[in-house]
């Protein structure tokens, strides 16, 4: 039989598997490389969109802030300009009441009573004075509760006659201003 040497082809066939091993774990190691700075883009790409996104809210939030502090000065300036137009309406509506109080205030003296000072508060009237005897200062009174725009009266101070020394009877009365029935007849009556 005839000799044949296989250990040459057998070498050439192991630096063979050995070179397309070597192939294989290197294109192997470029193919994991490849990929991993495929994905590395990608990431990067994903978190700069995602940044984009969130100074784009980021600054859409401040607009709106800002609205929303105009908003609150808006509505600030709305309240203080509806408590404005209160106070004139008020104040529109209080007109003719100092008209009334007076008119009022000349019908309720009786005679033998005179006035020396009237000082109001809100609507609480003092009114100081003299009278003849304390049944006038009673009448008066009586007076001033039975009108429409003055009552609940309510004596402070009484010094007699004798005490002061003039024949007049010192005294000091409270009341408060009211307005008679609802706000429309006010209002009616002052256009009247």
């Amino acid at each position: 039989m005839a000799r044949i040497n296989l250990l040459p082809w057998r070498e050439a066939a192991r630096r063979r598997r050995q070179r397309d091993l070597g192939m294989i774990a290197v294109i192997s190691v470029a193919m994991v490389l490849l990929s991993g700075f495929a994905l590395k883009v990608q990431f990067d790409a994903m978190l700069a969109a995602q940044n984009a996104r969130n100074s784009f809210l980021e600054g859409q939030i401040a607009v709106l802030n800002r609205r929303i502090r105009e908003i609150n000065q808006l509505e600030q300036r709305k309240a203080d300009l509806l408590a404005r137009m209160d106070v004139i309406q008020r104040l529109q509506e209080s007109r003719p009441e100092i008209v009334h109080l007076v008119d009022e205030l000349v019908d309720a003296v009786p005679a033998g009573v005179f006035l020396t000072s009237l000082r109001q508060e809100g609507e609480q009237l003092t009114i100081e004075g003299r009278a003849q005897s304390n049944a006038r200062v009673s009448a008066l009174m009586r007076n001033i509760d039975a009108s429409d725009w003055v009552g609940g009266s309510q004596l402070v101070l009484i010094e007699n006659k004798d005490e002061t020394g003039t024949g007049f009877s010192h005294f000091r009365l409270g009341f408060k201003q009211r307005r008679p029935g609802s706000g429309d007849e006010t209002m009616q009556a002052a256009v009247d």
